[in-house]
């Protein structure tokens, strides 16, 4: 068995590399169509091809390209409709023959769409009447029988995602364009919140100078219930960050009488730390790369390197970027 899917993995492996080598001409002509479309770009396919043509709408979707799925059935049956002059149909067909896509394509030239064929067979009646064609073809199918879409389905979805990326990259898609049509779950939480969305801010930040005595920082921590104190000099500059657990070790170590010590003598003088604008994913990054061990607060500075905010762990895991 296990020398079965190692066959059948090697199989459908080499049937994506054999597409590399004929990647040129027709590959930048099919961008370039993509690129200057005024409509969508329409994935139609049945069976098998249908599937992955779904799946390469989705892709083209979700990284710039507006596109939809066209069920061929459908489409003879009205849905054709929904497709102008301005789209361009990619139709995927490992055969070229599959009926129901022929039958949409008299309809297809009336309309004036450009056609894209996604097929395995350059002579077959589909690509000949596309105004570009693709090669996708296979050497063989992972399916012992040669019966089943296996090679063939996966060499498609390939393409399929290399187109998608290719055109991505020339539209300059970015993360944050990524994320505008990502909104849900939580992909969309890590892309579009940032950490002035997260963090705790005026009032619920606290603040101490460093010149007041570690006890008044521990009544602070307390009452705000973050773990931590922002530690300011005498202009309302960051001066560094006292924790829960700085003062648990101080006074394992020396005693009640640390409580008595100045802010500033035993402070983190140079904490990690960020702007509010950054995503809060960057955040959370910041925090759990810290040396010698991850951080669970962060001051939010400005410009003027003051205290605008304070995040903690929690508020990441609460709002689902963890």
């Amino acid at each position: 068995m296990l020398d079965r899917a190692r066959a059948v993995l090697r199989t459908e492996a080499e049937a994506i590399l054999a597409l590399i080598p004929r990647l040129g001409g027709e590959f930048e002509a099919a961008l370039n169509l993509i690129l200057a479309c005024r409509g969508r770009t329409v994935l139609t396919g049945i069976g098998k091809s249908g599937l992955v043509a779904r799946k390469i709408s989705a892709t083209l979707a979700s990284t710039g390209t507006p596109s939809f799925f066209l069920h061929p059935a459908e489409g003879i049956h009205g849905d054709l409709g929904m497709v102008t002059e301005a789209d361009i149909v990619i139709a995927l067909s490992n055969s070229g023959e599959t009926a129901e896509l022929l039958q949409l394509l008299p309809s297809l030239r009336r309309i004036g769409a450009k056609i894209i064929a996604l097929c395995g067979s350059e002579n077959s009646t589909l690509a000949l009447a596309a105004d570009i064609f693709l090669d996708v073809r296979v050497e063989k199918e992972a399916c012992p029988l040669g019966l089943a879409p296996t090679a063939s389905t996966t060499a498609a979805l390939a393409y399929g995602d290399a187109l998608a990326v290719s055109l991505q990259a020339v539209r300059k898609f970015s993360a944050s364009d990524f994320a505008i049509f990502h909104p849900g779950g939580t992909l969309g939480r890590k892309l579009l919140l940032t950490v002035d969305d997260v963090m705790h801010k005026n009032d619920d930040v606290p603040l101490i100078n460093q010149d007041k005595t570690v006890r008044e920082a521990l009544f602070v921590i307390t009452d705000k219930r973050l773990g931590s104190v922002g530690v300011v000099d005498g202009g309302g500059r960051m001066a560094g960050i006292l924790t829960d657990g700085d003062i648990r070790r101080g006074l394992m170590k020396k005693g009640y009488e640390f409580l008595d010590r100045p802010v500033w003598e035993m402070m983190t003088a140079t904490p990690k730390t960020i702007t509010r604008e950054k995503l809060a994913a960057e955040a959370l990054h910041v925090m759990e790369s810290n040396k010698p061990r991850p951080i669970t607060v962060l001051p939010v500075i400005d410009g003027e390197k003051k205290i605008v905010g304070l995040l903690h762990m929690t508020d990441l895991v609460r709002q689902g970027v963890v």
